[in-house]
């Protein structure tokens, strides 16, 4: 790999720049017109101007992106993080213009973009998870009864959502349907996806995550 497009602005750009650089790896900036005398932009080897300021007209136009990658003869694309990092067909377009990918395969982005996606996986995998539903709640009285079943107080979640958005906590069933129609609505405006699921709520957890990393030619290692 002899040259990468880093499809990100600001800090981001600058962080996988300054990488490549101890790579001995050329860089390739894009930016918008409000961006042009930005940092990134003239840290960068090359620069190619994308678009009007609107990231919808600039940073997040796969096309513009491909373009700016094959007009300079890029090798890969590092989409840093944010604009289109966790766009599957993203990732799915960069493999098929023959450029390489700098992040996970779109089929591993559809797994693990939803939280649904995820349960899946997870119960494919035979990985135990906390008590809930595995699948979108469509009829509120079954997942009433479903709630029941698991036992109060439950969390209803948001399978796109993000950051405590389209999230309840429901204590007992008397107010499980009207959090339920909370939850909906708030996933809708926040995410433009109202899917939702229960599980048990749990009130102290302790959060453990650990980094996992692999690469294409499967290796993978754990950051302890």
């Amino acid at each position: 790999m002899k040259k990468i497009l880093v499809a990100n602005r600001g800090e981001i750009a600058l962080r996988v720049m300054r990488s490549a650089k101890e790579m001995g790896i050329q860089t390739v900036a894009v930016f918008s017109e409000a961006d042009r005398n930005a940092l990134h932009v003239r840290y960068a080897d090359e620069a190619v101007c994308i678009g009007p300021p609107a990231s919808n007209q600039s940073y997040l136009v796969i096309d513009k992106i491909i373009q700016a990658a094959k007009s300079t003869g890029a090798d890969a694309i590092h989409p840093g993080y944010g604009f289109l990092s966790e766009n599957a067909d993203f990732s799915d377009r960069v493999k098929a213009e023959g450029l390489v990918f700098i992040g996970p395969k779109g089929d591993s982005m559809r797994r693990m973009g939803s939280k649904l996606a995820a349960k899946a996986t997870a119960i494919e995998l035979g990985i135990p998870l906390v008590p809930g539903t595995a699948t979108a709640i469509e009829d509120i009285s079954e997942a009433k009864k479903i709630a029941k079943e698991i036992g109060f107080p439950i969390l209803i979640k948001a399978s796109a959502g993000g950051g405590g958005k389209g999230m309840r906590i429901v204590a007992s069933a008397d107010e499980f349907e009207e959090q339920m129609k909370l939850a909906v609505s708030e996933a809708l405006s926040s995410f433009g996806d109202g899917a939702v699921f229960i599980e048990r709520y749990v009130a102290s957890p302790r959060h453990i995550e650990i980094q996992v990393l692999g690469d294409t030619h499967g290796k993978i290692v754990h950051l302890f």
